[in-house]
């Protein structure tokens, strides 16, 4: 077998309220309680797993998605009134990257969430 990533645990100050964040956003599943853990769970099986025993980090965590996933998760991100930015200093507000297409935004913890088309050097 070869090494996948299969889950993290994504610090945050609510879980249930970050879990269904994210997974609506993504067009994901519904959250899953597991142990201490709310679990989003990705389309290659990787888990988020968030954790608010601990209070938040400020971390940063990429999704590679389609161009039609994109343009509904754009759209959600836009009809939530979210800022977003084109960089991950976020210097570039209400534009996308050209890599592929690509742009950042941040979840209620202040995590630095990125949706892109392409992986980078690709």
């Amino acid at each position: 077998m070869s090494i996948q990533l299969n889950h993290t645990i994504v610090p945050v100050e609510d879980k249930r309220a970050a879990a269904e964040f994210l997974a609506e956003i993504l067009g994901l599943g519904p959250p899953q309680a597991f142990g201490p853990f709310v679990c989003v769970e990705t389309a290659n099986g990787v888990s988020l797993d968030y954790d608010d025993r601990w209070g938040p980090a400020h971390n940063h965590y990429a999704f590679l998605v389609s161009e039609e996933e994109f343009d509904a998760i754009f759209d959600r991100v836009k009809a939530r009134g979210l800022s977003y930015w084109a960089d991950p200093g976020h210097q570039r507000a209400n534009e996308i990257n050209g890599n592929g297409r690509g742009f950042y935004f941040e979840d209620p913890s202040g995590h630095n969430m990125e949706v892109l088309t392409r992986p980078y050097g690709s």
